[in-house]
């Protein structure tokens, strides 16, 4: 079953919601899915303690470095999906989870410093592919990004990436009060309908954009998708 990493070694990328997002929209479509929340913070389990999770869902946040590579292992044989929320430093832990992963999602931020830890993030896979004799498939996902503007450092950020051959998911995740909200009412993005939460049908269309993309270069090795914006 498909190991999914959501990892930066900058905290405040944005990967545990990321993680947060594909982890219900994958729940809700019947998937089976297992989130192991190997963040200090624990920021999932404490959203898993708050009422709505998919039935489909499970949350394991009891996790070390030395039982990473056992919990990994023992809910691929459970579940469809797992995906592991990292801690945002670089570790033992870390490069375990990553040399056993099938994908792994860079979350950045449009600044100069974020795009300089996700180069960090991109060193350490290709060295954990030496190691594992493997290709580890990865994609640098935008957050927190304007639906309406690209700032420059991001449009500046993204070419350089590009010049680079580095992989791009198209979808960038927007900044959206729902995505906050999710983990102070707990459930899905769909739960929250009657929330009051703003522009939330833009959210959910992002969101399920944004887990279809990840699915896809899952099937398709990693290609790029054609790229459809959602306002």
């Amino acid at each position: 079953m498909p190991v999914v990493i959501f990892s930066s070694p900058k905290g405040g990328a944005g990967k545990t919601t990321a993680a947060t997002l594909f982890a219900t929209q994958l729940a809700e479509r019947g998937a089976s899915v297992i989130v192991i929340d190997a963040d200090p913070n624990k920021n999932v389990v404490d959203w898993a303690n708050l009422a709505g999770v998919p039935k489909t869902l499970s949350v394991v946040g009891d996790v070390s470095e030395e039982t990473i590579v056992d919990e990994i292992e023992a809910a691929s044989e459970k579940a469809s999906f797992v995906i592991v929320d990292l801690e945002g430093t670089a570790s033992l832990m870390v490069s375990y989870a990553i040399a056993m992963a099938d994908f792994v999602v860079i979350p950045v931020q449009g600044s100069q410093l974020d795009a300089k830890q996700a180069a960090r993030q991109m060193k350490l896979i290709k060295g954990q592919e030496k190691i594992t004799g493997r290709s580890i498939p990865f994609a640098v996902l935008f957050t927190r990004t304007n639906p309406a503007i690209l700032p420059k450092t991001q449009r500046h950020i993204e070419e350089r990436f590009t010049e680079l051959n580095v992989p791009i998911l198209a979808t960038r995740l927007f900044d959206r009060e729902a995505y906050r909200a999710l983990f102070s009412f707990g459930g899905s993005l769909s739960a929250l309908k009657n929330k009051g939460v703003s522009n939330l049908p833009a959210a959910i269309s992002n969101a399920i954009e944004f887990t279809g993309e990840i699915v896809e270069r899952l099937r398709n090795g990693n290609k790029a998708v054609a790229k459809r914006e959602v306002a």
